[in-house]
């Protein structure tokens, strides 16, 4: 290889490379350039081309562009419009720059030119083979170069010169032309163009490989297009029908079989216009067909016929439940008034009591007397507004509220529908359901209830509302305004043997496999375990204990191989082991500041001692026994009366100043409280203060004013209940309440004598011991 130095202009080129033996066409623009054009058309035509490192670079530094280049002679000059000369090149030979000489007005570089000496060696034989052979695969993977180029490139002997043309035709970055163009020496020239041709091939044949998965998924698709087109054609011609518009027809079918409201017929109308003109896998699709069978789902116009007969309504109500004649008398009034006209709005009920009273079933029952369809939903910590109202449909998974799923359900427009818990409801920052609820149940309002979801008004005035609560502090106030409250305050003693005999003991009999004959229930034994074993206004306890005895009766049949088990008062306790409660039992004899009070808990009435006991002192009131606020005040207003009534009674004046007066209520590990004890805790005191003993067949209830009125109390008849379970002859009880007197079974006022008071001076009157 020869080496010669000499100095030519340079012209810079960007984003293109020239090989020795190349002939390419140049559009030279830039000033410098086309000085260093002028300079080499002057003097030999030659001028030395060399790549810049950034095409990007307007003006580029000797910094900016490779020192490797080629010597190439102008073949032809031609001037453009706009200042741009087009140039046409031949590469002649390889030429590395030494220095720049000159930099203005154009580059003047001092160069060595470098001209090949073909000298085949068995190494260059091989690599120029290799080289030949990848290229030849290159064209036909690649098929950018015609097959006339392949076999005129073939043909060149000299190895140099041929990497340079195979070079020049691959489509190669400007980093990897110049590290060909950088290799001097032909065997390392060789080299680096097999590595970057066996690059290529690599890269082409995982382009060929995705291109032939791509086209056979295209196929794939054109296919099933073509084949589904065609099935519509034959469809068509025969008749039939695809999914789609099938689809579409059953949703018109259905809609026309309906009697639908104008608003909501003309809303499904448009839905299944949009479903038809929508493709099939548009996924807003999926959410107009759920839409759509949600509302051609709904009762609009579908009602069961009322069964309006009364004696049959009352028959099964009796069968059903035992007691609760308050709830069954309204049941029957709306039967009746139904009968007379079709017009009533549908009444809603709210039934409050204590669990295990039957507040649930006694619903199941109003829909078997009426033969309506039933539905129950449960409020039980509901707190988001949308549970009752729905969520909008541009939600995710949207569905429709609990009202609307639970007419779904009744598939009726008049069913008994029951909203169980109403006072476990809650609020939090997603909304109030308890608002929610005022369009529900506000007669005015429910015949144009709208769902977020349905979007559409639904009539809810023929559904009968049935509400169930066991407080009714908890209820929200406005929709406490819109319900009627029917209050079930627990079942007496006898109306739960009744319920036992009647209805627990043969049901929990058949669900063990029992019969009447396998196990017997001698009597008292019910009254028994009500007494000692369940202390509740409900009867869910005694039908736990009722379930007891017949597993454990079970068992022995099965085990001992006993065909009769007899449960009787004295052998319980083997079976359900010590009693669990007692009863408070009237006092024996007369006692001096022991007076017997009536109080109501949620479990019914109980019987409630006061105890008041004096000592010397400095006119200390003190209060034990776990007192509430309220009794509490009371026990001071009942002080406060006696000191102000003290000479009447017979006592001395200043006896608060030297004396310490002690209230207390035993069992104090339970919290007591409620205005129902002021007139017993002012007896107990007059008692243990006068020496005049209290009478022990009295019980009293009733709060007490500073003058000493006597004002009403609630739970009358659980506490005169209790009373008769204790054994208590006389009651003492304000005036005003003997209005609730009509709710006391009459078995048990006959064996009670009651004495309806004003003002506490009656109060004692009746209960201290007078002498003769």
């Amino acid at each position: 290889m020869s080496k010669a130095t000499r100095k030519m202009p340079l012209l810079p080129l960007r984003g293109i490379l020239v090989f020795p033996y190349m002939i390419i066409h140049l559009d030279v623009g830039r000033e410098k350039s086309i000085s260093a054009l002028e300079e080499a058309m002057v003097h030999d035509r030659l001028i030395m081309l060399a790549t810049q490192r950034d095409a990007q670079n307007d003006k580029p530094t000797p910094e900016d562009i490779f020192e490797v280049g080629t010597v190439v002679e102008i073949k032809q000059l031609l001037k453009l419009p706009g200042g741009t000369i087009r140039v046409l090149v031949e590469g002649l030979h390889r030429a590395e720059i030494i220095q720049y000489e000159e930099l203005d007005p154009f580059y003047m570089v001092e160069i060595i030119e470098y001209n090949e000496a073909e000298a085949k060696t068995p190494e260059i034989e091989a690599l120029t083979r290799t080289a030949v052979h990848q290229f030849e695969q290159w064209v036909k993977l690649s098929k950018k170069i015609p097959p006339e180029t392949l076999v005129s490139v073939v043909m060149i002997e000299e190895p140099g010169r041929l990497t340079d043309l195979i070079a020049s035709h691959l489509s190669l970055k400007i980093e990897d032309k110049q590290s060909l163009l950088d290799a001097i020496e032909v065997q390392e020239r060789l080299e680096r163009l097999c590595d970057i041709l066996g690059r290529e091939m690599e890269i082409l044949e995982l382009e060929k490989k995705i291109n032939v998965r791509v086209r056979k998924q295209m196929e794939k698709t054109q296919k099933e297009y073509y084949l589904r087109e065609q099935l519509k054609a034959i469809q068509k011609e025969l008749g039939d029908k695809d999914d789609r518009t099938a689809e579409v027809d059953e949703y018109r079918q259905r809609l026309k079989e309906q009697e639908l409201p104008k608003e909501a017929a003309e809303k499904i109308q448009k839905e299944i216009d949009r479903l038809e003109k929508m493709p099939p896998m548009v996924a807003e699709s999926a959410v107009i067909r759920t839409y759509l069978d949600w509302l051609l789902s709904l009762p609009w116009s579908k009602e069961t016929a009322d069964r309006l007969d009364i004696d049959i309504a009352e028959k099964i109500l009796e069968e059903d439940h035992y007691g609760l004649e308050k709830v069954k008398e309204r049941i029957l009034e709306y039967l009746s008034i139904r009968k007379l006209t079709e017009k009533m709005k549908g009444p809603i009920l709210c039934l409050v009591g204590p669990p295990g009273v039957g507040k649930t079933s006694l619903a199941r029952s109003i829909a078997r007397a009426m033969e309506r369809n039933f539905v129950r939903v449960s409020l039980g910590g509901v707190r988001d507004e949308a549970e009752v109202r729905g969520h909008r449909r541009t939600y995710v998974g949207a569905l429709p509220g609990r009202i609307i799923q639970g007419m779904k359900t009744a598939a009726s427009r008049n069913p008994v529908f029951l909203l169980d818990e109403i006072d476990k409801m809650s609020a939090d920052f997603r909304g109030d359901p308890s608002a929610a609820l005022l369009e529900v149940l506000d007669p005015e309002q429910n015949n144009t209830f709208s769902d977020h979801y349905i979007e559409v008004p639904f009539d809810l005035s023929r559904v009968l509302w049935v509400v169930t609560a066991n407080v009714m502090h908890n209820i929200p106030r406005p929709l406490m305004d819109r319900m009627e409250i029917i209050t079930i305050a627990g079942y007496t003693e006898e109306e739960k043997v009744q319920i036992a005999k009647r209805y627990l003991v043969p049901k929990q009999t058949r669900d063990h496999g029992l019969t009447d004959k396998n196990i017997i229930f001698s009597e008292g034994t019910i009254q028994k375990v009500i007494r000692d074993y369940t202390r509740e206004a409900g009867v869910r306890n005694l039908e736990r204990n009722i379930a007891n005895l017949c597993r454990k009766s079970a068992r022995q049949i099965v085990q001992d191989k006993r065909t009769i088990v007899k449960i009787t008062a004295q052998n319980l306790h083997t079976f359900l082991g010590a009693p669990k409660f007692r009863h408070s039992q009237v006092e024996h004899t007369h006692q001096v500041g022991v007076a017997t009070g009536l109080a109501w808990t949620e479990v019914g009435g109980e019987v409630l001692a006061v105890e008041v006991s004096v000592m010397k002192g400095k006119g200390k009131l003190t209060l034990t026994g776990k007192l509430g606020e309220v009794m509490q005040e009371s026990a001071q207003a009942g002080f406060s009366y006696i000191r102000s009534r003290a000479q009447e009674l017979g006592v001395e004046p200043d006896f608060y100043e030297r004396t310490d007066i002690h209230v207390h209520l035993p069992e104090g590990a339970i919290p007591k409280d409620g205005p129902s004890a002021g007139i017993t805790m002012a007896t107990a005191i007059a008692s243990a203060l006068t020496g005049k003993a209290i009478r022990n067949e009295v019980a009293m209830t009733g709060e007490i004013t500073l003058r000493g009125r006597v004002l009403p109390v609630g739970g009358i008849k659980d506490k005169v209940l209790a009373a008769h379970r204790a054994g208590i002859k006389k009651i003492i009880m304000p005036k005003e309440n003997k209005r609730d007197m009509d709710d006391i079974p009459v078995n048990v006022k006959r064996h009670l004598e009651f004495v309806l008071v004003e003002n506490m001076d009656e109060v004692l009157k009746a209960a201290l011991v007078t002498e003769e």
